[in-house]
């Protein structure tokens, strides 16, 4: 139905299409924004925009990240021989103290041999080489036992440490007293223990205390039983529970004096009588008795302070009244 210029609105719309405009302005006229609402979109739609666009680069940095990750990871899974241990494999070889380094399949040195047969016996040489270089020190063993490299464990502190305990043996033919002290890791985590600590030696009773003194242990000193100091290591990671030791032995200068002087013979030997020959006489030959006599009361403390501070143990040693204690550096424990 066409509309005459008469029926038409001032826009060139028909009476029905103004009468269709005029009610549906009469149903929104009351309908107002709430206040803010302009703000708040000038507000939104550019952080909406710029939410986009980060995660427009997020993903792209994602895509090229997995891009340049997995042909690495495809060419470090692919090596052999000895040149299979990149920077990060390296890492973890020194961690574990290099049991597994160089072996293949089998369980034998050398990497999987290939067309050649060549590869194999470069890995078993390569191992060998790394096998000769290894100190005799490092004091590397499995289980719970402290490695030789620190591999990023944080220093122990002292409420990591614990359980010290100290021991000493009896004299040996010359005289000297060997002992130990341990101390273990009694927390959860790995740490490292950077020293050996401290060990002193106090002297008490009738014991000389300018004539006793305390040494670390070196090559041909007078503790020839002590470990050589090739097997000490700088430092060492105790995994929890492991434990490393320190040990050290006291070598006495002199003997401690009697109480009451030199010993002098018996004049009357028990057992026997006096011969015409100036002798004594027994049922089981000829002897000559000397009177025991008590030495006066000396003795010697040694005592171990971790490098942390804490823990610490002492043990001491009888019948010391001059002398040195010589201890070592640290030591593999179990």
């Amino acid at each position: 139905m066409t509309h005459g210029p008469e029926e038409q609105g001032p826009e060139g719309l028909g009476s029905d299409e103004l009468a269709l405009r005029t009610l549906l302005h009469s149903a929104v006229e009351e309908i107002e924004p709430a206040d803010g609402t302009l703000d708040h979109l000038r507000r939104a739609v550019p952080a909406r925009r710029a939410r986009k666009r980060q995660a427009m680069v997020g993903m792209a940095a994602a895509a090229l990240f997995i891009g340049t990750a997995v042909p690495a990871l495809v060419h470090v899974s692919n090596a052999t021989g000895s040149d299979a241990h990149p920077s990060v494999v390296g890492n973890s070889h020194a961690t574990q103290g290099g049991q597994s380094e160089g072996k293949g399949e089998d369980g034998r040195g050398g990497g999987t041999s290939g067309p050649s047969g060549k590869s194999k016996d470069k890995g078993t040489k390569e191992k060998g080489k790394r096998d000769k270089g290894k100190g005799a020190g490092s004091g590397v063993t499995g289980g719970a036992a402290p490695t030789a490299s620190a591999a990023g464990a944080a220093p122990c502190t002292a409420a990591q440490l614990g359980g010290a305990t100290a021991s000493a043996g009896t004299p040996d033919a010359a005289g000297a007293v060997y002992g130990s002290f341990s101390v273990s890791n009694i927390s959860g985590t790995d740490c490292t223990v950077t020293g050996p600590g401290s060990v002193g030696a106090t002297a008490t009773g009738a014991a000389d205390p300018s004539r006793t003194t305390a040494l670390r242990h070196a090559a041909g000193d007078g503790a020839p039983a002590l470990p050589d100091p090739s097997q000490e290591a700088a430092t060492l990671v105790l995994r929890p529970g492991g434990s490393y030791v320190v040990k050290f032995a006291w070598v006495p200068s002199q003997a401690c004096p009697p109480v009451g002087g030199d010993p002098s013979p018996d004049p009357t030997p028990s057992g026997g009588t006096a011969d015409s020959g100036g002798g004594t006489s027994t049922d089981s030959g000829v002897s000559t008795q000397m009177v025991r006599e008590d030495t006066v009361d000396g003795k010697v403390v040694v005592s171990h302070t971790a490098a942390a501070g804490a823990p610490s143990a002492s043990t001491v040693v009888p019948d010391a009244c001059a002398g040195t204690v010589y201890w070592t550096g640290l030591l593999a424990g179990s």
